[in-house]
């Protein structure tokens, strides 16, 4: 279960990027029956997406600047846009979630946990490889303590992967990310970057909160959400005793996991995963 929201510094008013919107490559779904065999492994990291706009500003899917302290920032190249994660480990998104919206001087001791995972460099014309290899001699070279090269082994075998999917779930993480190797950065969902999970995941709208029973009497039970197509459930598992106190604000976009849809297109056994500040509303396919 994730932590609930920390709210021990306050939140950034949102300030939108003077470079607008990033076109950031997204994933599509890996298939059961396609092969990885020859693809660029990595772990999939359960953090916040942030582009470097190469001059000042770390920027969210949304378009919005994290208030990121300029310590954390002079740390990062200039004129090398670069793609990546601000991540403070395993089984923490939600953490991450609240300490990269915040600001102030405790704020700012909070980044001190956060690390940029950087796993590409969208302006680069070269293939995945070549962008994989400036990354790395970059960051050997100039290595701030704060920034990380995302790993990326090459696949050998379909039981590689798999045995990989099980190690890295096993302690925490989401899964893994697949890249095809020869492969452009290119804008938008595409078919060269693929997501490797043992679940399913989805957003939904927080429509209202259910009273909660028993131990959890007089805070919330449960939150009723829709999805984009207008189907409506609650969600209950996974509210931490933080979460059901301060639950996520009607309208808010929540992140769930779940194991599959029933015939009538419901999520069975949905759990709360944390609120996602970083996706616009209905997601893009």
């Amino acid at each position: 279960v994730r932590l609930g929201r920390d709210l021990s510094a306050p939140a950034a008013p949102i300030i939108k990027a003077s470079g607008g919107l990033p076109e950031l490559l997204l994933a599509h779904k890996w298939e059961e029956g396609m092969s990885p065999v020859g693809w660029w492994i990595s772990e999939k990291l359960d953090g916040v997406r942030a582009y470097w706009d190469g001059k000042s500003q770390l920027v969210s899917r949304l378009g919005n600047v994290f208030p990121a302290p300029s310590w954390f920032t002079t740390q990062l190249p200039q004129g090398v846009p670069l793609d990546g994660e601000l991540w403070m480990g395993r089984k923490k998104f939600q953490q991450c979630v609240s300490v990269v919206k915040s600001s102030g001087p405790e704020g700012e001791k909070r980044w001190k946990d956060v690390f940029y995972q950087v796993f590409d460099a969208p302006s680069m014309s070269e293939p995945v490889e070549g962008r994989f290899e400036f990354l790395r001699k970059h960051f050997n070279r100039n290595a701030p303590p704060q920034v990380k090269v995302v790993e990326m082994t090459m696949c050998a075998s379909m039981d590689q992967m798999m045995e990989m999917l099980t190690e890295v779930t096993k302690h925490g993480a989401e899964g893994l990310m697949l890249r095809k190797p020869g492969s452009k950065y290119q804008g938008g969902r595409n078919n060269t970057l693929l997501k490797v999970k043992t679940f399913e995941d989805a957003e939904a709208k927080v429509l209202s909160y259910e009273p909660g029973k028993g131990r959890h009497k007089g805070r919330v039970g449960a939150l009723r959400v829709q999805l984009p197509n207008g189907k409506e459930f609650c969600v209950g598992t996974g509210l931490s005793d933080a979460d059901r106190d301060n639950p996520p604000a009607i309208g808010a976009i929540i992140n769930f996991r779940y194991q599959e849809l029933t015939d009538g297109g419901i999520p069975r056994f949905p759990s709360y995963q944390g609120v996602r500040d970083d996706v616009a509303w209905p997601p893009k396919k």
